[in-house]
């Protein structure tokens, strides 16, 4: 059975190498690129049960673009989110990082 994780990685690597990311922060021994994604699992729960058996579950998965020259041209996160199976939820505009200088935009999807 794929996870979250696994299902959240396969849509994500077809924007890799060219848009790196990573599980929860990203973390770079060097200098942050340019324009980076991270994501995590903000909520999940249980749809239905038979038997005393959890037969559908939802998750909430929150995906941040972060890039240095702003949000006006963006992987195509939401595409390749869609081909795997996610449904578009909120979107909203993070504060610039002061440290980095990075503009940042949360994307949620939703997968059943």
């Amino acid at each position: 059975m794929t996870t979250i994780f696994e299902r959240v990685d396969d849509a994500l690597n077809t924007l890799s190498p060219a848009i790196p990311f990573a599980m929860g922060a990203y973390k770079s021994t060097d200098a942050l690129p340019d324009t980076f994604i991270a994501y995590v699992l903000v909520d999940d729960g249980p749809e239905q049960h038979a038997d005393n058996v959890e037969k559908e579950r939802s998750y909430l998965v929150q995906v941040t673009v972060w890039s240095v020259n702003g949000l006006v041209s963006l992987p195509g996160i939401d595409a390749v989110m869609s081909t795997a199976g996610f449904k578009k939820g909120r979107e909203r505009q993070l504060p610039m990082d002061p440290e980095t200088g990075h503009y940042g935009l949360a994307l949620e999807f939703t997968y059943f």
